[in-house]
């Protein structure tokens, strides 16, 4: 990958959707270096502009161009998996580094699953990287620090994801029911003034696929595969803003107050005292904290503990994730720049 002069090429997939949009914004807060940008949408968002980094972009279709990678140094994707099937290896090839926001390369043996708070070393000379789901970033970021100090004996989490998880589509139908229409379309069930214990489709052990997804992708970040996991994912009738009730147990003996200075002095953590604790609605678009709060002891298992965990689901939980995986790459010379 040949790093251009005065900055990055750099190509969005899923430029049109909620996290194309904000990985955007996010290359512009963090002053991400761009000497040109190249977006790619659905038919629906083609022709539409897109800016990023002080640079402007007409979003375009894939089957359109003919090499949609060529001299593109950094690929995101956040455009499904079928496109990431078709597409991703092909940027690769084309000498991209791809961070991919799909499930299609997530538990690949082959390529690393990266959240940087976690386990940045894994990116190594890698240039296919895969970006985990939503829940999973939060989670992993928590839970890390503890598990670097105390090991995890078992984890169990209850999801509360908001409507904009599922998609711009999704999105807008929340809002219209939130209008006052009826219309159920892009999930399960109406979800205003509701609660959807469903998110992807069953399989024969009663677990749905996203809560699969939690289970074996924090396994993998954690580079424990025998870990227990459990997890109950929940969509609730909120625009922005993942929130995560958690319970664990260390692996080795820790009291609270050993757990909550663990959590004090981790990356990325903003850590509650007591009975505080932070709502979607006072962390969506204001930062890329993971917000831990209600930390207690488990009175229903020996050793265990309790808190309560809320993310930004479009920023941390997807686009600012991605572009701390580039910087990380970058910065620690791994990739040939």
């Amino acid at each position: 990958m040949s790093r251009t002069e005065g900055g990055l090429s750099v190509a969005i997939v899923g430029a049109g959707g909620v996290v194309g949009e904000t990985l955007a914004r996010i290359l512009d807060e963090r002053r991400f270096a761009l000497a040109s940008l190249r977006a790619f949408g659905t038919q629906r968002s083609a022709g539409q502009r897109l800016q990023a980094g002080g640079q402007s972009a007409t979003i375009e279709q894939l089957e359109d161009s003919a090499q949609p990678f060529h001299g593109i140094d950094v690929a995101f994707f956040a455009a499904g998996d079928a496109v990431s099937q078709r597409y991703a290896r092909a940027a690769v090839d084309a000498g991209a580094l791809v961070v991919d926001k799909s499930g299609v390369f997530r538990l690949d043996d082959s390529t690393p699953l990266v959240v940087p708070e976690a386990n940045a070393g894994a990116i190594g000379p890698n240039r296919l990287i895969a970006n985990p789901n939503c829940s999973t970033i939060p989670l992993a970021v928590m839970l890390a620090p503890i598990e670097r100090e105390f090991g995890l004996a078992w984890v169990s989490v209850a999801t509360y994801q908001s409507v904009s998880g599922a998609g711009k589509d999704a999105l807008a139908e929340f809002e219209e029911q939130a209008r006052g229409g009826d219309a159920v379309k892009f999930l399960p069930r109406r979800v205003v003034g509701n609660v959807i214990p469903e998110n992807g489709a069953w399989h024969d052990d009663g677990y749905g696929e996203e809560e699969r997804k939690i289970a074996a992708e924090l396994k993998k970040i954690l580079r424990q595969p025998n870990l227990p996991v459990s997890a109950t994912a929940v969509r609730v009738p909120v625009a922005v803003g993942h929130s995560e009730a958690v319970s664990f147990m260390t692996a080795r003996p820790a009291s609270r107050d050993q757990i909550a200075e663990v959590l004090r002095s981790a990356p990325s953590i903003r850590f509650y005292e007591g009975s505080q604790y932070a709502a979607p609605l006072e962390v969506a678009g204001k930062d890329d904290d993971v917000h831990v709060g209600r930390l207690r002891p488990d009175t229903a298992h020996a050793g265990g503990f309790l808190c309560w965990v809320v993310c930004d689901n479009l920023r941390k939980g997807a686009a600012t994730n991605a572009v701390q995986i580039v910087e990380h790459a970058l910065n620690a010379s791994r990739v040939a720049v």
